[in-house]
């Protein structure tokens, strides 16, 4: 259970990072760092594609497939909704009276 909760907050973290920066030193450092805390409870695949591949290849199992793509398919959508709520506080009001 812990490992797909890891694979959700793992994925959040780093699609957010994707989206905020554009920067790939930056998501490097993220996964890296990732890699580097979760390494003992979860595979750290962190994308579903990735997940497939392992799965298709006999290096994951089949049943842990469907739980695990979900919940970083979820992590990926929670970071976008954060990723679009940051971006309106940045551009909305509060953005437009501290640019004079």
């Amino acid at each position: 259970m812990y490992n797909y909760l890891v694979e959700f907050i793992g994925t959040t973290l780093l699609v957010y990072v994707i989206l905020a920066t554009n920067n790939p030193l930056a998501i490097g450092f993220m996964y890296a760092f990732i890699l580097l805390l979760t390494s003992e409870v979860t595979t750290g695949y962190f994308n579903p594609s990735v997940a497939i591949m392992m799965a298709a290849t006999d290096k994951m199992q089949i049943g842990e497939l469907l739980p695990i793509c979900l919940a970083q398919i979820f992590g990926g959508l929670i970071a976008y909704e954060i990723f679009k709520r940051t971006q309106v506080v940045q551009t909305g009001l509060f953005a437009s009276l501290f640019s004079r």
